[in-house]
């Protein structure tokens, strides 16, 4: 349905109303007295009602300039509060804030940092759910998916940012190095036991970082396969095959020599940590807000 009325004829005509003539509204809202004079003449014909009589030395609302007044002016009060509100809620830090991290390392990682900013906000409620779902999560109706990636970022609509790098490296223990030799080279790799990754990051093949800062990939022999960076740990220090493990969570192990860290001809590729939200282009202050406090403490709870 087509009607004659828009926001900034009628703000106009409401404005006129008000300050009692053209000039009174041109200075309120800044405006050329000309534009107040056309927008109200192109009004009046897109509604082919005259709105207000007017003279050299007067003028005054008709019959229906007195209606549209009427029912105009508590429409644009509620537009202007509705806009005040939405502007409160994306600069003021309170309301929801739905998260959801990986259901393992993300407690661990971020648990603590997540409960400090909560202590720190109070008036932002936070909702926090668990798991490997990744980008799919924010189909969930969520703010914000902390995931954990390894090499290139697939390209999607969602906006990815940066929390975090975390070390990784080979590892296997003394008696599996007994068993299956020390390998020095990443294509070793494909011929040895190696712990992977059912679902968790996508069951890529392993990656390692060249110095073109591309990645080379490596279809290792997948003699044991898990979702879970502890039972990676666990079955690398029982011997069933190498493994990529953070070195945050194996470095005791290499010190007290239950894991032997490998040196091959590349470096593995790190892990990311990424806070992934959807493509707005105004970000809630309280979600910028946050994934500032994470990435800005992150490493200082580890």
């Amino acid at each position: 349905m087509r009607t004659g009325l828009d926001f900034t004829s009628s703000r106009i005509f409401i404005s006129v109303v008000e300050q009692g003539s053209f000039i009174g509204a041109s200075k309120t809202l800044e405006i050329p007295t000309s534009n107040i004079s056309r927008s109200i003449a192109q009004l009046e014909e897109r509604l082919s009602l005259q709105l207000i009589e007017r003279s050299t030395r007067h003028m005054k609302l008709t019959q229906a300039g007195q209606l549209l007044y009427s029912r105009v002016k508590p429409l644009l009060e509620s537009l202007e509060q509705t806009e005040a509100e939405l502007t409160s809620q994306q600069i003021q830090l309170k309301g929801p804030l739905r998260l959801c991290i990986p259901n393992e390392a993300g407690p661990r990682l971020l648990g603590t940092a997540i409960a400090d900013f909560a202590c720190q906000h109070p008036a932002i409620k936070i909702s926090c759910i668990t798991n490997l779902s990744g980008f799919e999560a924010l189909r969930e109706d969520l703010d914000i998916a902390v995931i954990i990636h390894r090499g290139k970022l697939d390209d999607s609509d969602y906006i990815a940012s940066h929390l975090t790098t975390i070390p990784c490296t080979v590892v296997g223990s003394p008696a599996l190095i007994q068993r299956c030799g020390l390998p020095n080279h990443t294509a070793q790799l494909k011929a040895l036991p190696c712990i992977t990754t059912v679902s968790a990051l996508k069951g890529m093949p392993w990656q390692f970082a060249r110095p073109d800062a591309e990645f080379s990939t490596v279809q290792v022999n997948e003699h044991y396969r898990v979702n879970s960076g502890e039972l990676a740990l666990k079955a690398a220090i029982a011997g069933v095959g190498f493994a990529i493990l953070a070195k945050m969570s194996c470095q005791e192990f290499i010190d007290d020599g239950s894991l032997v860290e490998i040196e091959l001809e590349l470096p593995t590729a790190p892990l990311q940590l990424f806070a992934v939200y959807a493509n707005r282009q105004y970000l809630p202050a309280k979600t910028r807000v946050f994934i500032d406090f994470i990435r800005q403490n992150i490493m200082s709870y580890q």
